[in-house]
């Protein structure tokens, strides 16, 4: 069974060379279906968090300053995350973040090959389009009611849904609802008929077959082709 991890990241900037991880969320999937287990923290990052970026997450230096330290919950997160494959949108930016902390706190970081990049994913599908975490929400109607500012466990709930329809979406759910329901389903079997006689009788009488030769004859005034070719044929009679 394929476990997965969709994670993501709130931060006081963009260098995480200076700048620090301020809110953290993961989610787990396995064999692309969420197992409902997620991993979230705020964490107080021991700096302060800059205006810029505060527009974005809507993270207060206050909202964070009574949180744990990194150092402090890093040892949960890796245990969270295992040997999983990491799944982030723009997964350069996170691992960078994520990778940074873990130097800070002394822990070996997971190596480059177990992160996969949503982005590029959506780059490769539909080039030259907008592909933020909103655009592809929007393309596969994924709601974003709840979504006023980016949240990190908000924001891996809706990059699942969107990184199930880039590996097959929909289809993929109904080849594991045809595998689920295919176990109780009998096989079609197609139905078999008796011979069919050909040519197959006329089912009208003499009488109505007279009287309808009778009214072509009156309408025509003359033998119709029905008359000379088809009608002959049929009865048996001569061309």
């Amino acid at each position: 069974m394929a476990r997965e991890i969709i994670l993501d990241t709130e931060t006081t900037g963009i260098d995480p060379r200076d700048h620090r991880v301020i809110e953290i969320g993961c989610l787990e999937i396995e064999d692309f279906i969420p197992t409902g287990r997620t991993f979230h923290r705020y964490i107080n990052p021991d700096r302060l968090i800059e205006a810029d970026a505060e527009r974005v997450h809507g993270i207060s230096n206050a909202r964070v300053a009574n949180e744990p330290r990194f150092h402090e919950v890093c040892d949960e997160l890796l245990d969270f995350m295992g040997d999983a494959i990491l799944i982030a949108h723009n997964a350069a930016f996170d691992r960078g973040f994520v990778n940074a902390e873990l130097g800070r706190a002394g822990r070996g970081a997971p190596p480059d090959h177990r992160w996969v990049c949503t982005l590029q994913l959506a780059q490769k599908r539909y080039p030259g389009m907008h592909n933020s975490l909103d655009a592809l929400c929007r393309r596969y109607n994924v709601s974003l009611t709840e979504r006023d500012k980016h949240g990190a466990l908000l924001d891996a709930r809706l990059l699942a849904a969107v990184y199930l329809e880039l590996r097959g979406g929909r289809e993929r759910s109904l080849d594991f609802a045809a595998t689920a329901v295919g176990e109780v389903t009998p096989a079609y079997v197609r139905p078999v008929y008796g011979a069919r006689p050909r040519p197959m009788g006329p089912l009208s009488t003499e009488e109505e077959r007279a009287a309808h030769a009778a009214f072509i004859a009156k309408a025509l005034k003359g033998a119709s082709a029905w008359d000379r070719y088809a009608r002959p044929a049929l009865l048996g009679g001569a061309g």
